[in-house]
């Protein structure tokens, strides 16, 4: 009787702090929110981060711990990365600690708990990428069946929307003739590129959108030095007239949108480390500062949010369509 009791009581205390550990959440969601944050109805919504998995180094923490509240706020459906998910040189497996103190117990809030959508980066190709891959078998929420990937989403009364997630590292003109970056020769460019082409051609939905990692231009450390993969992939995406491209690369926030093109530009590579930025003649926007993007689309629009670290909506710009 007496350990009975006694484990009665312990249940009691833990049922009372359960709940009131699931009241003081619930006030924290609603204290920490993003004031200005734009929430449209009927839409799909989703984050996009970038160049972030340093162990909790930098601003990595503060980054999360603000995707969690807005996903919180914005009753999100998924994550996507422009990769360099682990600095400096990948995983070197499936068991790597770098899975758990990079990914698993700094994305640890419960609104983190949605499928994750990511691509890869140059440094994820310094260590077994193919372990990225294969951590889908292992985790609920990490979903990276192949070095690039499509998928279609369901947004508004009766839009889709086609996003490619691709690998933009074997197609970078720039990597083919350095030893540094030989590993991201092993993949079949020609081949991605043909997929590429067929998918977007064929795409009967309403928005589209490519997610990789290399930006067609910078604001910000690689400035004038694009030039080489812009011309691979510029050509496809006007030709399809895509809606967005967002990348990665560039430790920081931009929009980007070139006299004469129709794409709109997008990087989102703050989630850690940060760089230097500047205005160049195709900045919208572009800011050195730890954040993320929200993307929010319905029926008739494409809503690009830049949050920062701190809960503030520092830019936004919509896409519109009849």
């Amino acid at each position: 009787m007496l350990i009975r009791g006694f484990m009665l009581l312990v249940l009691s205390v833990f049922t009372l702090h359960l709940g009131a550990k699931q009241l003081h959440d619930e006030k924290y969601y609603q204290t920490h929110q993003v004031q200005n944050l734009a929430v449209p109805d009927d839409s799909l919504h989703f984050l996009v981060l970038g160049d972030w998995g340093r162990n909790g180094h930098y601003q990595q923490v503060p980054v999360a711990d603000m995707m969690d509240v807005v996903m919180y706020q914005m009753d999100g459906e998924f994550i996507t990365t422009t990769g360099d998910n682990f600095y400096s040189k990948g995983v070197a497996s499936v068991d790597d600690p770098y899975w758990q103190t990079s990914f698993e117990q700094v994305y640890h809030g419960p609104n983190l708990f949605k499928d994750w959508y990511p691509t890869l980066g140059n440094h994820d190709y310094a260590g077994n990428w193919q372990a990225q891959i294969d951590y889908t078998q292992r985790s609920r929420r990490w979903v990276f069946p192949a070095p690039y990937y499509a998928k279609t989403f369901a947004a508004g009364d009766n839009s889709q929307v086609l996003i490619l997630f691709i690998d933009s590292n074997p197609l970078n003109p720039e990597y083919k003739t350095r030893a540094k970056y030989a590993s991201t020769q092993t993949q079949d460019s020609e081949k991605q590129l043909r997929w590429m082409k067929e998918k977007l051609a064929n795409s009967t939905a309403k928005w589209n959108i490519v997610i990789g990692h290399h930006p067609l231009y910078s604001s910000g450390k690689r400035y004038g030095k694009t030039s080489g993969i812009q011309q691979v992939l510029e050509p496809i995406f006007e030709k399809h007239k895509i809606d967005a491209y967002f990348a990665g690369h560039e430790h920081d926030l931009q929009h980007n949108r070139a006299q004469g093109k129709t794409v709109e530009h997008f990087v989102s590579g703050a989630g850690s480390e940060l760089r230097p930025v500047g205005q160049r003649e195709f900045t919208q926007f572009a800011k050195s500062e730890a954040g993320f993007l929200t993307v929010s689309v319905n029926d008739n629009n494409l809503l690009v949010q830049f949050i920062s670290a701190v809960g503030q909506r520092i830019y936004h710009y919509n896409i519109h369509k009849d």
